[in-house]
C-alpha cells in the first residue's frame, strides 16, 4: 500500500528542533523539501551532542525523511523560485521566529496569492502573538516557562536544570503535524487553505494541563473544589507534584534498580498483597476503591520498600503481569536500550543507511510497513533534483540561477 501521506508536498524552512514537524510528515510519506540558506544552512548539523561522523545527532534525527535545496531568499529571483515551489505544494512550514518568511515577502498572503489551497504552518517558540512573541529562546526555555521543569539544587546550593524530555519542542511538532493534516483535508474538501500558528511554549503548557488547570480550580473556595476523596479531601498539588508522600503509587528500589508501583485501586492493591503472601497488609489498610495512594503512611512505605528490595526489577514486572497489578520498570537512557518492550516496539533504523541508529516514528499501521525515511540530507544535496523534477527547470535555467548564486548545492 502507498504511504499514508504519499502525494503530499511540503516546503519547509526550519532551524533546529522545529524541523521535527517536517520529519513527522516525511516519515509518513510526504515529500518534504527543506529550503536552506546559502552558507551552512540549518546549523543543527553542528549543534549539540553526540556528534556522529562529524554531524550532530540533532540533524540526523530531525532532518531525516527530507530533501534539501539551497535558495537565497534575499534575492528577488530566489523568492520567485520559492513561490514556484509553493505553487506546486500543499503545505509550507516555517520553523523559525514568527514572521521570518513575511520579512522576505513570502508570508501567507503572498503564498495564498499563488496557491489558494496552500496550508501555511508557523511553528515558533512563543507563537505569533503575545508579549513574548519576539523573545529569543531555546527548547528548555519553553518547558521552564510552562512549569514542567522546576530547578533542582545540588549539594553546594547551585541550582541546575534536571533531566527533562524537552516537551515543548517535541510535542509542538506533533500538534503542528496534526493541525497540518487536518487543514490539508479541509483544503482538499473546500479548496481553501489557511494559516496555522503553533507555539512550542503552548504545547508544553497544554501537555502539562493538569497543573495550570488544577491550580486554577483551587482558586475557587474549598467547599466548591476539594482534593482527592481518598485523601480526605486534602488539596494536594495537582499532578505528580502532589505525589511525594504517596505510598501505593510510588517509586521503590528493587534488588537491581527501581520499579514504579501503581496499586492505587483497591483491586490491584489486594492482588499485590495476596501475590506476595502479605494479605495482612490489605486487611489492615484496604483503602478506598479508587485513587487511594495511602498518602503519608510511612510505616506502610517502609514495609513495601523491604518487600520490593527482595526481587529484581524484571521479576517484579513479571509478577505484576501474573497477579494483575501495575508495576513498571523504571528505565534510564542506558537501561531502556535493553528493555524487551522497547526493542519490540522500536526496531532501529540502522546507522549504515541513516547516518546513525535512529528510532522509527511511534506510529504503526497494522498489516503495513511504513517506508524507511530518507537519510538526513547534506546541505543542498537535492537542489538540482528538485529544480528539475518538481519545478521542471531546464539546464539553461538552472545554470543561470547558479551563476547568479540564487541556488546552490
Amino acid at each position: 500500500m502507498n504511504a499514508p501521506l504519499e502525494g503530499l508536498t511540503v516546503i519547509e524552512c526550519s532551524l533546529l528542533e522545529p524541523g521535527q514537524l517536517g520529519m513527522i510528515l516525511g516519515s509518513l510519506g510526504a515529500d518534504v523539501i527543506k529550503v536552506e540558506a546559502p552558507g551552512s544552512g540549518d546549523y543543527s548539523r553542528e549543534l549539540g551532542w553526540p556528534i556522529i561522523d562529524g554531524v550532530s545527532l540533532l540533524h540526523w534525527h530531525v532532518n531525516q525523511a527530507k530533501r534539501s535545496i539551497v535558495i537565497d531568499l534575499r534575492l528577488p529571483e530566489g523568492a520567485e523560485v520559492f513561490l514556484d515551489l509553493a505553487r506546486r505544494a500543499d503545505v509550507v512550514v516555517s520553523g523559525m521566529r514568527p514572521g521570518a518568511l513575511d520579512r522576505r515577502g513570502l508570508g501567507y498572503d503572498q503564498l495564498r496569492a499563488v496557491n489558494q489551497r496552500i496550508v501555511f504552518c508557523e511553528l515558533s517558540g512563543y507563537g505569533a502573538t503575545g508579549p513574548y512573541r519576539d523573545m529569543p529562546s531555546h527548547g528548555v526555555g519553553f518547558d521552564a516557562w510552562a512549569g514542567c521543569i522546576p530547578p533542582a539544587v545540588d549539594d553546594q546550593g547551585f541550582t541546575f536544570i534536571p533531566p527533562s524530555p524537552s516537551i515543548g519542542t517535541r510535542v509542538g511538532a506533533v500538534w503542528g503535524a496534526m493541525a497540518v493534516v487536518a487543514a490539508v483535508m479541509r483544503a482538499q474538501r473546500d479548496g481553501v487553505g489557511c494559516s496555522i500558528d503553533i507555539a512550542q511554549s503552548d504545547a508544553a503548557a497544554y501537555t502539562n494541563w493538569i497543573v495550570p488547570e488544577g491550580n486554577r480550580a483551587y482558586q475557587r473556595p474549598e467547599p466548591e473544589v476539594t482534593g482527592n476523596p481518598a485523601d480526605g479531601g486534602l488539596r494536594r498539588a495537582p499532578g505528580l507534584g502532589g505525589s511525594g508522600e504517596a505510598v501505593r503509587y510510588q517509586y521503590y528500589r528493587s534488588s537491581d534498580g527501581h520499579v514504579l508501583f501503581m496499586a492505587s485501586e483497591r483491586e490491584f492493591w489486594e492482588n499485590f498483597c495476596r501475590g506476595v503472601d502479605r494479605l495482612d497488609l490489605f486487611e489492615r489498610r484496604p483503602g478506598m476503591k479508587y485513587a487511594d495512594h495511602a498518602i503519608g503512611d510511612r510505616e506502610l512505605r517502609r514495609e513495601l520498600q523491604e518487600i520490593f528490595e527482595q526481587r529484581s526489577t524484571a521479576d517484579w514486572v513479571r509478577f505484576g503481569m501474573d497477579v494483575n497489578t501495575p508495576i513498571a520498570r523504571v528505565n534510564d537512557g542506558h537501561s531502556i536500550l535493553d528493555d524487551p518492550q522497547f526493542l519490540h516496539r522500536f526496531p532501529w533504523l540502522p546507522a549504515a543507511e541513516h547516518g546513525t541508529d535512529l528510532m522509527p516514528v511511534p506510529v504503526k499501521f497494522v498489516g503495513e510497513e511504513l517506508p524507511a525515511p530518507r537519510r538526513a540530507p547534506e546541505h543542498g544535496e537535492h537542489t538540482d533534483e528538485v529544480l528539475r523534477t518538481v519545478l521542471g527547470y531546464d539546464e539553461t535555467t538552472m545554470s543561470r540561477l547558479r551563476e547568479r548564486s540564487v541556488v546552490a548545492g
